[in-house]
Parts: structure tokens; C-alpha cells; sequence
């Protein structure tokens, strides 16, 4: 009876995988990526100097993060050890490095491609260092994060962040001609369903590729777009509540609301309802664009968020979405300002910077007869007394330049604030000059 370990007996081995099969072998072979692989991009440039330096391959999954990393040590001449960090400890970790060390010391340098990278922790990561820079190794981490994020400072100052784009359609197209070519036979697909099968992939050239694998074992007439959704059971859209896409797809939102763009805005927000968000992170989002980018332009843009907040809360989904759907075009229609929130920024800048100076004396309260004969509250004007309910006095401290935090656009209902703010001014002057 044989173990775990005997030599197994010949026979016909597991077939490869389509992903497998049409690995590129060389560099001009990958599809996609030609800023970073042409011959005057950073990775072009560095074979063609035959030095390679550390690298950070940033993109999303299906991009060709591992290939280059194989292919950089093919043309660098450098053993190529892949290793990942969701499966990798620091006991494993030594045992990569004193292997480079071996291996360094035969003549021979080593390229540590790991995946993943931004799993390991803030030690983990440091332990690296020390390698990288007496060279024993070149390390090339791939990520799916931002770097910025979730690599620290000193890993980041001794590699080059290199940005894989998503494949376009145009890539996903070569790709699964590649493929037919592979299988020797077209996709049995309709030329929409074609179409509809590079979509799904989503740039992932990976996605496409095992796609594709489910797709060619069909016999019988073309699939059509339907049919095809119904074989695949349609893939989901590529969104990570908490990762990198997160953070774009609310970019994305906010600044389509920001340009007064309600279709794009519309889409976004669809997008990450689609992908699984929260709505009430959504709701909580675009009341922060109401206060930030809409402001006193339209005072009536935070309580519509809110009320459309309290709406989804009392109907819940699908139906309470709509009531952030209906905010969502309100906001994106509403006339902008941020002339509060740049005041507010202005305003708590000048309170770091002057935060020891007291109020003048005039309009302290002066409730004991102490306070009182040092002159606290004497001079103070009240207000409703005054002509027009304005006395014009200084309420800054005494001897801080009176600075101008808040100044509103000529833009919805701030044009009306802003007649308000120039006539207090006019006023302020002249009762301050004594006219």
C-alpha cells in the first residue's frame, strides 16, 4: 500500500487549467500593462539596464501581477521564489531569507515575489528590509490595496509602486481570441453574448479566462446574451466594502454630485448598492455632501438628506432606497458652495494660531464686583438697542486684525447672504469710524 509520499505511478496527469496554459513566456507576450512594459516605462527600462530594483505591483486581481513578477526574474536572470502572505509566517519567512542568502553567496541573486503583500503586518513588513538592502534579494509585492495604506513608510521608500491597469475591453478581446486559438474552436457564443462575456469579466483577464473554460464545453447552437447569464449565473460586479474599490466608488459619487452631474451621480450610487454597501453609509455620505458642497447655497439640501435618511430607515430595502435615489439628484442639482466649509477651515486655522488671545472686554459678563472694576462688560452695546439691531461692534480679540473667513459666492441663496454680509460691513465701518 503506498503513503503520502511514494512516487506515483505513471499515468495521465490532471489537465491544465486555460489560465495556466496560455501563461505569456515572455514579457511582449502580456496583454495590457504597456506603460509599465514598453520599452521606456519603468519595468522596459530596468531590463533593458539588466538591473531590477524593488517593486510594488499595484492593480486589480486578473491583471498579470504574478506573470510579470516571473517573468522580470526570467529576464533578470534571478531565482524566482513566490511566496503569500496569507499563508506565510515569520519562521517561513527566515527560511526564504537565509535561502537567499545561500543562494547570493553561490553567485546567484534572488526574486521574492509576494502576494498579497499588504497581509503582512507592520513587523512583518520591516523584516524585509534588511535583505532588500544588502541584496540579498529583490522583493516584488503584489497588492490589490493602496499601497499608500497599507505598506509602511520604510518598505515604500525602497520600491517603485508600478500601477497595473485594469484590462480594457480591447485587452479582454485579444485575450479571448488568444483563448479560442488555445481551444482551437470559437466561443459558441452570438457576437452580443461575446460582448457580454468580456463584460462580465470586468478587466480581470483571469475572470475571462475561466469564463471561458464553463462557456466551451457547450454544444448546440450559439448562446445568446440571456442564455449565457442564465449558464454563468452572471458574475458579481467587482466591489470590496472594505478595500481599495470602496474608497474609489464613493470618490466617484461624491464628485459626480459635486459636478452637478445627477446621471453619473445616479450610476455610482447604483454601482455601490449593487455591490453590497450599506445604504445608510450611503445616506450618511451624501448629508456630508449636502453641509460640504452645497452649504447655505441651498439650506434646504441637509434636511431633504435627512429626511430621505429617516425615509429609508422607516421603509428599509428596496423601497427606502429610492428616497436616497431622489437626495442623490437633489444634490447633484443643487446650486454649490463651499464658502461655510472653507470659512470653517479659515476659522479654526486662525483659532491654532492665535488660541491664547481673550475676548475684549467689552462683551465679557461681568457678574461680581471684582470683575466689574476691571472693566468687564463696560462699553458692551446691545444690540436690539442699536439702530437697525446693530451696533457694529468688535468682537475679536483686541489686537487681532479682523480677518474675512466667510465669503459667499453669488450662487442660490447665498446671493441673498451675501447682500447681508456686504451691508453689515458697510455699517460696521461707519459706525466703527464714528460717521
Amino acid at each position: 500500500m503506498s503513503d503520502l509520499f511514494d512516487t506515483p505511478a505513471a499515468g495521465p496527469s490532471a489537465p491544465r487549467p486555460l489560465a495556466d496554459r496560455l501563461r505569456p513566456t515572455a514579457l511582449d507576450q502580456v496583454i495590457g500593462q504597456a506603460a509599465a512594459l514598453a520599452p521606456d516605462g519603468p519595468l522596459g527600462a530596468m531590463l533593458a539596464a539588466g538591473r531590477l530594483s524593488s517593486l510594488i505591483l499595484w492593480g486589480p486581481p486578473g491583471v498579470g501581477k504574478t506573470t510579470i513578477a516571473r517573468l522580470l526574474a526570467d529576464g533578470t536572470d534571478l531565482a524566482f521564489v513566490q511566496i503569500s502572505a496569507i499563508f506565510t509566517g515569520v519562521p517561513d519567512l527566515r527560511k526564504v531569507f537565509e535561502a537567499a542568502r545561500l543562494r547570493r553567496a553561490q553567485g546567484r541573486g534572488t526574486l521574492l515575489f509576494v502576494d498579497e503583500i499588504h497581509r503582512f503586518n507592520k513587523a512583518q513588513q520591516d523584516g524585509f528590509l534588511p535583505h532588500m538592502e544588502d541584496g540579498t534579494l529583490v522583493l516584488v509585492g503584489a497588492t490589490t490595496e493602496n499601497p499608500s495604506f497599507e505598506l509602511n513608510a520604510a518598505l515604500l521608500s525602497r520600491a517603485q509602486v508600478i500601477v497595473l491597469d485594469r484590462l480594457s475591453p480591447d485587452d479582454l478581446d485579444r485575450l479571448a481570441a488568444r483563448a479560442e486559438a488555445e481551444l482551437g474552436a470559437p466561443l459558441p457564443l452570438t457576437a452580443d453574448a461575446r460582448a457580454a462575456l468580456l463584460g462580465m469579466a470586468d478587466g480581470d483577464g483571469r475572470a475571462l479566462l475561466n469564463l471561458i473554460e464553463q462557456v466551451a464545453t457547450h454544444r448546440g447552437p450559439p448562446l445568446d446574451r440571456a442564455a449565457l447569464a442564465n449558464r454563468l449565473m452572471r458574475r458579481a460586479a467587482k466591489y470590496d466594502k472594505s478595500g481599495e474599490e470602496h474608497y474609489n466608488l464613493i470618490s466617484a459619487l461624491h464628485k459626480s454630485v459635486r459636478g452637478s452631474d445627477p446621471d453619473a451621480a445616479l450610476y455610482w450610487f447604483a454601482r455601490m448598492l449593487e455591490g453590497g454597501e450599506d445604504p445608510r453609509f450611503l445616506a450618511r455620505r451624501l448629508t456630508r455632501m449636502a453641509v460640504e458642497d452645497i452649504g447655505l447655497a441651498d439650506p434646504q439640501a441637509q434636511g431633504l438628506c435627512l429626511d430621505a435618511w429617516n425615509s429609508y430607515e422607516r421603509l428599509g430595502s428596496p423601497e427606502g432606497e429610492l428616497a436616497l435615489a431622489n437626495a442623490v439628484v437633489y444634490l447633484a442639482l443643487a446650486p454649490k458652495s463651499n464658502g461655510v466649509y472653507a470659512a470653517w477651515k479659515s476659522a479654526r486655522k486662525a483659532a491654532r494660531d492665535t488660541g491664547s488671545l481673550a475676548p475684549p472686554k467689552h462683551i465679557l459678563n461681568a457678574p461680581t464686583k471684582l470683575m466689574q472694576s476691571l472693566g468687564y462688560g463696560e462699553g458692551y452695546a446691545y444690540d436690539h438697542d442699536a439702530e437697525d439691531g446693530f451696533s457694529g461692534q468688535n468682537y475679536f480679540p483686541d489686537g487681532l486684525p479682523r480677518p474675512a473667513f466667510y465669503n459667499p459666492p453669488e450662487r442660490g441663496f447665498e446671493r441673498e447672504l451675501r447682500k447681508r454680509l456686504d451691508w453689515f460691513a458697510r455699517q460696521r465701518a461707519r459706525r466703527q469710524g464714528g460717521s
